[in-house]
């Protein structure tokens, strides 16, 4: 694992979280408390990632603005190497939520428009080309556009490189549904599954047979605190959360989920392994207030891992 290079396209952004203090009266001034702080679900993993000990180099659009400021200080934090396309006139992409007391989403405004400009012709550029080649993963989220999702797909086969996505959400997953073939996992919960195939199942243990109809390989099936499904190449397991004593903020946890996986298969682990490194890095995460949690680093991790319990096996 260590050494591995990874490039990562798709979101970097500034993500804003406002809670109320209190019980939530609509249509009124309500009481409470404001965050804000770099995010974007291929950011949120490139920075796990990199604090793990991987070469990543982030590639997406950005404004020339505070907002684009905050983004690569968080990226030099980490220690990811940051690759922007800066548009001077332009800002930077942002998500504002604002959550209940108890966390929940009362409504969000997403403005994410910069990343239309992340066009196929960008990826023809011969440094993103050289990029790619020299790179043992490749991640991308749905925040790009359809067309460039399917070149950079297109792309990693030709170089013979495998390629992993991030849902991000049911409105923005469906984006992939025509590139599915070329993937070599896809990161989601249940509702961008169901966003994808059309279906719902009954036992969470009917989505592997249902997305590999769909013309995916490979995937990951996130359902809360409840059991997690891999699937890769007809193998299927399933691994069930800890119990968490204190919980931080669930915002990033399935990215980081993501990034722990990606550790483990790039490290050379089954199925079952990177599926347990993945829950364990979400769990370090939840723990944390923060989208990418500080303390995340290879030795955090093989300390959580042991806390998870054994995959089932499915199939």
């Amino acid at each position: 694992m260590t050494g591995s290079k990874v490039s990562i396209f798709g979101g970097a952004h500034i993500d804003r979280r406002g809670r109320i203090s209190g019980a939530t009266a609509p249509g009124a001034s309500n009481p409470g408390s404001w965050f804000e702080e770099a995010g974007g679900g291929g950011f949120n993993a490139a920075r796990n990632l990199a604090r793990l000990g991987l070469e990543v180099c982030m590639i997406s659009p950005r404004g020339g603005d505070a907002a684009g400021n905050t983004v690569a200080e968080a990226a030099a934090a980490a220690g990811v190497i940051d690759n922007p396309f800066v548009f001077l006139d332009r800002k930077t992409p942002s998500y504002t939520a604002i959550l209940e007391n108890d966390g929940n989403l009362v409504i969000a405004l997403a403005d994410m428009d910069l990343y239309r400009l992340f066009s196929p012709r960008r990826l023809q550029q011969r440094a993103m080309r050289e990029l790619v080649s020299a790179s043992d993963l490749i991640v991308t989220d749905a925040n790009l556009p359809e067309e460039t999702l399917a070149s950079l797909i297109e792309r990693a086969a030709q170089e013979a490189k495998p390629i992993a996505a991030i849902a991000i959400s049911p409105a923005k997953v469906v984006r992939l549904a025509n590139s599915l073939a070329g993937l070599s996992f896809l990161f989601m919960n249940e509702a961008e599954a169901r966003a994808l195939t059309g279906s719902d199942v009954t036992e969470a243990a009917e989505w592997p047979a249902l997305l590999q109809a769909a013309g995916l390989s490979g995937g990951v099936i996130t359902r809360g605190g409840r059991r997690a499904l891999a699937f890769r190449q007809g193998q299927a397991v399933a691994v069930t959360p800890p119990a968490l004593d204190a919980l931080g903020d669930v915002t990033g946890a399935g990215d980081a989920l993501a990034a722990g996986f990606l550790a483990a298969y790039l490290g050379g682990e089954p199925l079952d392994m990177c599926l347990r490194s993945g829950v364990a890095a979400a769990g370090i995460t939840v723990r944390s207030p923060l989208a990418v949690s500080e303390k995340m680093s290879r030795e955090m991790l093989g300390e959580a891992i042991r806390l998870v319990p054994p995959a089932e096996i499915l199939s």
